[in-house]
């Protein structure tokens, strides 16, 4: 074996052992991910039922939402961003509430005239971690896990059976 080769392989063990505590992490990280962002989602419907009128008139002025009229688009952000929120903040249909959000995301900052570079990088990010949830779904630690592992025990005692 030539030097580089021997080092190498010295170095996989190490590398395979960071490699599983790192992937240990994910779990956590995608709890964290939905976390933040059902606060995030929560609260801007919070925000919206608090004071209806105010909402409404934000969607009839100043929010441009494509093919809804303003009174609709406003009660299906706002229920989006009630429901969903909480979904995912509990993993459940995590992808799905996911998806919702990713369109209330974008819709949110198409409707808008101008945006900020501020807020359109918050929006950015909120993507960037919906698109995680997408990809991964909502992890080990939710109820679409766990009624998962239930099918799949189900499934395989029937084929034993």
């Amino acid at each position: 074996m030539t030097g580089l080769t021997l080092q190498l392989v010295r170095l996989q063990r190490p590398a395979a052992l960071a490699r599983t505590w790192l992937e240990s992490l994910q779990p956590l990280a995608l709890l964290a991910a939905r976390l933040y962002l059902a606060k995030v989602f929560f609260l801007s419907g919070l925000t919206k039922i608090r004071d209806w009128e105010t909402t409404l008139a934000l969607f009839e002025n100043e929010y441009h939402v494509p093919l809804l009229p303003p009174e609709l688009a406003a009660w299906m952000g706002t229920g989006g961003e009630l429901v969903l929120p909480v979904l995912l903040l509990a993993g459940l249909g995590g992808r799905f509430a996911a998806l919702g959000l990713s369109v209330l995301n974008a819709v949110a900052v198409l409707s808008l005239p101008e945006i900020a570079d501020a807020a359109l990088q918050l929006h950015l990010f909120w993507g960037s971690l919906l698109l995680g949830l997408l990809l991964w779904g909502p992890g080990r630690l939710s109820i679409d896990h766990l009624i998962r592992r239930a099918v799949d025990g189900q499934a395989r005692a029937g084929s034993a059976g």
